[in-house]
């Protein structure tokens, strides 16, 4: 990251639930130098799915990093700590994220965030050991499967809810953390203060709790957690273990889609798993796999994902890749889909 400059600023106001406090302070803005090129590509057969073109290369593949962040904290008489962060695009064509944080010691941090921000169980969604990308990185596809009526393919099997709303984590000694979330309306759309989300914000609220318990055995680390993203159920379960340079996990997410939802939408049952190895302080590895059972009327096949991934540092300078696939994304058959991406980061 980058500390470009100190803005100073008159005053800083967070508002979390019935608690209002003003806060004066500064904020530090950052950035990262990130250079990536990145090829897409898919069988002829995914193209009379998704439109001319399928899923192939469109236009060129080379990208930098736009996103800046502008960060800020204060102490409040009391003790706890008040912190706001903003995360842009530079170019002002992507969507911010913010989120005010209230950390009150032992009695947990409470926060509040908008837009993209994961809240409760969407923190856990996917958790297994990589060295760069989640193996489900890139492979959404980009239209509504035919049999499944399930959108961008490969990344609705997660656990998720709405971007807008509250996280608080409870740390307990010597096991761990309880977390809960809630998204009113699940939604993400922006919100300034003194006004709504506005139309499709009033469906069912998500809501979740879910614990993370690493303190059990040295090494290992067990999430479990349920909840509704909107009026479909998800249960999560998901552990890692780590002896020495070598990590492996394994998750099984479950979800229960209900017919108010779409008709035909499918349940699906994912299980993934990884192994992660450090060669030595700068160089590692992984692979992972994940595989989704999908239930529904139209009986589609299941989806399968596989990636492999590689990271070295060297100075102030990162070099990672990554390259997933995917078949019978959304369980149609035959559909195929390829990700690879390569990129540098520089840190000074």
């Amino acid at each position: 990251m980058i500390n470009l400059k100190k803005i100073g600023i008159s005053a800083l106001a967070g508002s979390l639930v019935a608690m209002s406090a003003a806060v004066a302070g500064e904020l530090t803005v950052s950035g990262g130098a990130k250079v990536s090129y990145t090829n897409k590509g898919g069988n002829e057969y995914a193209s009379g799915l998704l439109g001319a073109g399928g899923v192939g290369v469109s236009g060129k593949g080379f990208g930098m990093q736009e996103n800046i962040s502008f960060n800020g904290s204060g102490e409040l008489d009391n003790g706890m700590t008040v912190s706001l962060t903003h995360t842009l695009h530079s170019d002002s064509a992507g969507s911010s994220t913010s989120a005010v944080t209230l950390d009150m010691g032992a009695m947990g941090v409470l926060q509040y965030t908008q837009v993209t921000g994961n809240i409760g169980f969407a923190k856990i969604d996917d958790v297994m050991p990589t060295a760069v990308e989640e193996a489900s990185d890139g492979l959404g596809i980009a239209a509504v499967n035919s049999q499944t009526n399930v959108a961008q393919g490969g990344t609705t099997y997660e656990a998720d809810m709405g971007g807008n709303g509250f996280d608080y984590s409870y740390p307990v000694d010597g096991i761990g953390s309880i977390n809960l979330g809630y998204s009113p309306g699940n939604t993400s759309a922006r919100a300034d203060d003194g006004a709504v989300t506005g139309a499709g914000a009033n469906q069912d609220s998500g809501k979740s709790v879910h614990v993370v318990l690493d303190s059990l055995v040295d090494g290992l680390t067990v999430y479990a957690g349920t909840g509704q993203n909107g009026s479909n159920d998800a249960d999560v379960f998901a552990a890692t273990y780590a002896a020495g340079p070598v990590t492996v996990g394994y998750q099984f997410t479950d979800i229960d889609r209900q017919a108010a939802d779409a008709a035909g939408t499918a349940d699906s049952e994912r299980s993934q798993a990884s192994i992660a190895f450090a060669i030595n302080d700068n160089l590692s590895v992984s692979y992972g796999i994940i595989e989704t059972e999908l239930a529904s009327a139209n009986n589609p096949v299941d989806e399968e994902m596989t990636g492999v991934g590689i990271g070295y540092s060297m100075g102030g300078m990162s070099i990672s890749a990554h390259h997933n696939e995917g078949e019978n994304m959304g369980g149609q058959r035959l559909m195929e889909v390829e990700h690879t991406e390569v990129s540098v980061s520089f840190a000074f």
